[in-house]
């Protein structure tokens, strides 16, 4: 009852259980600027400005190496890197994550149906809707990566038009504009199959199996489970696709190349 209440609370920009923290908080907070402010001197460098109270970082740990998109950028980075394609392509993926790795070592082009301004070096961008493939995008390059990103297609989460076979139109698109023989990277969440509108899918393992049968060999799938600890490589064991490996809301990460 307390987490549905929080819930509603947060969709009108209220966070009961943030705000206690916070409150809580304060006590260290101010103690630590009256120390502070104890050892300034009248010369010193640096005068107080205005307070600026940043009360979540304390306690917390030094950085994040966990989770779905932590494990699936650095794998399939990784993955690139060795495989040295000659052209690869992404649809939707996070760009300061995974983009931006790959960006480091090659050339990257990145399809999304968002706009975006900012030039880097490395990173090519065209807005595209990949649920409706262009003429001369067939048959375009031969690597080609979409994490995270399909399970939203047709939502209208990111202005894309609503669809309900969008994922399934994002898959023939990615299908269509990847060179026989060519490696396909591609990840989304794993668990009870659903739809969270307008959140994302989440796929069974199952289903996406099905879907890639006639299309593709699949050379290695690993997951991320419900923890956020990454599996690699994993053998698809018939008991762990029916039961999705475990997962309410995994990730799932295939490698795969088109027949």
């Amino acid at each position: 009852m307390l987490g549905k209440l929080n819930s509603w609370l947060i969709f009108r920009g209220i966070n009961f259980r943030s705000g206690l923290r916070n409150l809580k908080a304060l006590k260290w907070y101010n103690k630590d600027y009256s120390k502070f402010k104890e050892q300034l001197s009248a010369g010193n460098d640096f005068p107080l400005g205005k307070k600026w109270p940043i009360l979540h970082d304390k306690f917390s740990e030094g950085g994040t190496m966990t989770g779905h998109y932590f494990h699936q950028d650095l794998l399939v980075a990784k993955r690139l890197f060795v495989a040295k394609p000659v052209k690869h392509v992404d649809v939707g993926s996070r760009v300061d994550g995974f983009v931006a790795h790959v960006a480091v070592f090659r050339e990257i082009e990145i399809f999304d149906i968002r706009p975006a301004v900012s030039k880097v070096k490395n990173i090519k961008f065209i807005q595209a809707d990949f649920m409706k493939l262009r003429q001369e995008l067939i048959g375009y390059t031969d690597s080609i990566s979409s994490l995270h990103a399909i399970e939203h297609f047709g939502l209208g989460r990111y202005n894309d038009p609503i669809d309900v076979d969008g994922h399934l139109k994002g898959l023939e698109s990615i299908y269509h504009c990847l060179k026989k023989g060519g490696k396909f990277y591609f990840s989304v969440p794993i668990g009870p199959q659903r739809v969270e509108f307008n959140a994302q899918r989440v796929f069974s393992i199952e289903y996406l199996l099905k879907l890639f049968k006639d299309k593709y060999s699949i050379n290695s799938f690993s997951f991320v489970d419900d923890k956020g600890d990454l599996h690699e490589s994993v053998e698809l064991k018939e008991s762990d696709i029916q039961n999705n490996f475990g997962c309410e809301c995994g990730c799932g990460i295939f490698e795969m190349t088109k027949i």
